[in-house]
């Protein structure tokens, strides 16, 4: 072991694990990779420590320091770099390096960020947004120029985001600044390392000089289901758990400090003021995090689960990532955490430390969640999780990003096509998408030459330099924007700033309408310049704010385990607690109906007052079935014309007709027929509205359309009227414009999900069909009826009717 690796061991009192020791090795040959190790093993420092011993050698034989920005670490959450800095600067001060580590993020103070312009500290903890947003200083290249190692947190995050791609560009570019550097990256385990390595890295670095270092820690979880008394307590569907709410908090009372995870920003508001109803214990003892309260809040309860002063935090995707909070001991999980990846990264969040167990709670919100828990704890035995898929020809971003370099210090064509080539986002890139970037930045494209302000960069000497002032100012306020949708501060009319919501939620409130929002019951007061005025209110009836992206969809890996699980219910050891649980109502399942094995497509007819109810299980998530139910209603309605509504979950989907049609397995193969599959969705689907909405992403990202000033963005209409605008003078004046292309491909491949959209019909194409009809709804039809009555009624009006709806339904 090399002296200055001895000594951080030494000190730490720690044994080096033979991943740090190799990782270490690697470092010191000038190679770069990828670090694949569990969360709480160490990574941090495994990866900080050698770059450090490398700097320690140069002093001691006297080589040259060069002075300012040595180490860029990348992550991809500001709640993470806070962390990240203490560690790193405390392993400096360890090891007796005259280093300083900072922040630069999106909540920096202005005037740190301009004296970092001046002199750079010598370690910079950076979120990608903020390199892009350095690329717009004349002179970055200066800043860059000493840089010798780039560490790429949390990698498995970025990837298979637009955020990734911003930072493969922002890396190519650095490598061409300072050609000597490192390239490194921390990941949690996913199914496809190699290429996440090979994105990471881009194409120009030789194959011989790469290499991924695995830790051999097997990270022991522990995972325990709270399950009620009997199935009866727990729901068929409609609820959030909250019927297990005693046990949860004999949970909290025995853990140091727990973390309860749900899946929406709602739920968690739910559970904390449900939880503050059931014990007033609990108050001044449990908090709320999640990413739309304000900054304030957030620290404050990052500060306090570091001090051990908090008994509870409920938090949703905020807190999903590597922070290290040593005192959570205990992690609850609210619900279906629909993917494997996901609820191993979750439960790393407890035992934080190396050799410690990582303890994790699972509460189902209703049944058939028992069926998930099983396959989750299968997926854990097997060690398999599911694949990040790098997104490419991300058009929208590239422009953004020659936008950001004309502003800086300009381009010169061919240098920098050669580097944005070497990135795996573009790597096939033709010249003429090449050559209609360009001119897109220098013309406004074919469509908009003749509007001076889509005329952005013109060309100087060879030189591509931003010409247009205003321009300039626009980009700068918009860089690193990948879209959200709008929001809305929420403001007390006597005191603080609270948090952010969705502009859609409050411009459905009148004033007087009272909500919970970051644990307080809100009155709505009035709206002005893109703030809710609210004041607290000792009123307990009130809704719960709502939030857009609520609704995850089950990973294609745990959609195949799931259908595993169903076809031998119980057969593997770590579920038979789940299925003994859960076996009357698998029972009940097969006495109205049948539990399809893995080569059966189930489908279930049902007559209600409503009309005639079609139910059809493929297993295979939300966003699948959603393509499916509309492509099965368009066809349908060919053989016979009515009106169909449709609603889906993840097990499967229904089709609600008003005319009675006889189904036949001739009838349900040529609804699942692969033939004209794509150009079907397309027709089914109202392919252009849902262009027209990720095309508003698309046109915001590349800055032809301008979200507005701080203090007065434009609303969301306004930016999806101009961009609609847009796409229809695109549509009719340059209908091979790349960011159309772009719209349709993002469509196709995110929405709809084409590669597992196309796998699916041909697994259904070679399965039995199992038509079976039932007077009443089954355990599998019923979450189902119930998310159709979900966007139809409110919510006390919708416990009813789903309490009706499982007294008629329940019985045998």
């Amino acid at each position: 072991m090399h002296p200055h690796l001895q000594q951080w061991y030494t000190r730490k009192k720690w044994k080096p694990y033979p991943f740090q020791l190799q990782l270490a090795e690697a470092y010191d040959a000038g190679m770069h990779g990828l670090l694949n190790a569990p969360t709480g093993s160490g990574k941090t420092y495994a990866m900080f420590i050698p770059i450090i011993c490398a700097e320690l050698e140069k002093i001691k034989n006297g080589e040259t320091v060069n002075p300012g920005l040595k180490v860029l670490w990348i992550t991809p959450l500001r709640a993470l770099a806070k962390d990240i800095c203490r560690a790193l600067q405390e392993a400096c001060v360890i090891m007796e390096l005259d280093w300083k580590v900072e922040l630069r993020t999106g909540d920096t103070q202005t005037s740190v960020k301009q004296r970092q312009k001046k002199q750079m500290p010598d370690c910079l903890i950076i979120t990608p947004e903020s390199i892009h947003v350095l690329f717009c200083s004349p002179g970055y290249s200066l800043l860059f120029k000493n840089v010798e190692a780039i560490v790429v947190d949390e990698w498995h995050e970025l990837l298979g985001s637009k955020r990734g791609v911003q930072t493969e560009l922002a890396i190519s570019r650095i490598k061409h600044i300072s050609p000597q550097l490192r390239i490194w990256g921390i990941s949690a385990t996913i199914g496809n390392l190699i290429e996440a390595m090979e994105v990471l890295l881009g194409n120009d670095i030789p194959e011989e000089k790469t290499s991924i270092i695995r830790s051999n820690i097997k990270k022991e979880i522990s995972v325990q289901t709270v399950f009620p008394e009997s199935i009866e307590v727990l729901p068929w569907a409609g609820h959030i758990g909250l019927k297990l709410l005693p046990q949860i908090v004999d949970i909290i009372y025995s853990a140091h400090t727990a973390l309860i995870f749900t899946n929406t920003r709602a739920m968690a508001e739910i559970w904390y003021h449900q939880l503050l109803e059931f014990d007033e214990e609990l108050a001044g003892q449990i908090a709320l995090h999640h990413g739309s309260l304000s900054r304030e809040v957030r620290d404050w309860v990052e500060e306090s689960l570091h001090a051990g002063s908090l008994k509870a935090v409920i938090a949703t995707s905020s807190l999903d990532l590597g922070v290290d909070f040593r005192p959570v001991d205990t992690v609850i999980q609210i619900g279906s955490p629909k993917g494997v990846a996901r609820f191993t990264q979750r439960a790393g969040r407890s035992g934080h430390q190396p050799g410690a167990v990582s303890k994790i709670f699972f509460v189902p919100t209703h049944a058939l969640e028992l069926v998930e828990i099983a396959a989750i704890k299968q997926a854990l035995k097997e060690e398999i999780v599911e694949k990040r898929e790098p997104f490419v020809q991300c058009f929208d971003v590239l422009i953004q990003y020659l936008v950001s370099l004309s502003i800086g210090e300009g381009f010169k064509e061919k240098e920098l096509l050669q580097e944005i080539r070497n990135t795996h986002a573009f790597h096939l890139m033709s010249d003429d998408e090449w050559q209609w970037c360009l001119k897109t930045i220098t013309q406004g494209g074919d469509a908009f030459s003749a509007y001076d302000e889509f005329i952005r960069v013109g060309i100087v000497h060879d030189v591509y330099r931003i010409m247009n002032k205003t321009a300039a100012t626009r980009h700068r306020l918009q860089i690193g924007t990948i879209v959200s949708e709008p929001v809305v501060k929420i403001q007390l009319m006597k005191g603080g700033f609270l948090g952010t919501i969705e502009e859609y939620f409050v411009s459905r409130l009148n004033p007087g309408d009272v909500f919970w929002f970051a644990g307080h019951c809100l009155e709505f007061i009035l709206f002005k310049e893109m703030t809710a005025f609210v004041k607290k209110t000792k009123e307990q009836k009130a809704f719960t704010a709502s939030y857009l992206g609520g609704r995850m969809p089950l990973s294609s890996y745990m959609s195949e385990l799931m259908r595993k699980q169903l076809e031998s219910p119980g057969a593997f050891n770590e579920s038979k607690q789940e299925f003994k649980i859960l076996q009357s109502l698998l029972d009940l399942q097969q006495l109205r109906s049948a539990i399809p094995t893995t080569k059966q497509l189930l489908v279930e007819v049902t007559h209600s007052d409503d009309g005639m109810h079609i139910f059809f299980y493929p297993f295979e998530g939300r966003l699948v079935h959603e393509v499916m139910a509309s492509l099965t209603a368009f066809r349908l309605s060919k053989i016979k014309p009515m009106s169909i509504s449709v609603a889906m979950n993840d097990y499967g989907f229904e089709l609600l007709c008003n005319e009675t049609i006889e189904i036949t397995e001739a009838v349900v193969r040529m609804l699942f027929e692969i033939k004209n599959l794509e150009t079907e969705v397309m027709n089914s689907v109202n392919a252009m509205e849902m262009a027209k909405r990720k095309f508003r992403d698309i046109s915001i990202i590349s800055g032809m359309v301008f979200t507005g000033f701080p203090g007065k963005m434009k609303k969301s209409r306004h930016l999806q009227s101009g961009s609609q605008l847009i796409f229809d003078v695109l549509l009719q004046y340059d209908p091979n414009n790349l960011l159309l292309k772009q719209a349709y491909d993002e469509i196709v491949n995110d929405h709809f999900e084409h590669a597992r959209l196309r796998k699916a019909y041909m697994r259904i194409d070679t399965s039995e069909i199992l038509i079976k009809y039932s007077a009443r709804f089954t355990p599998f039809a019923f979450p189902i009826v119930v998310d159709s009555l979900r966007e139809k009624l409110s919510s006390e009006r919708l416990s009813d009717r789903i309490a009706r709806l499982l007294a008629d339904n329940s019985a045998v």
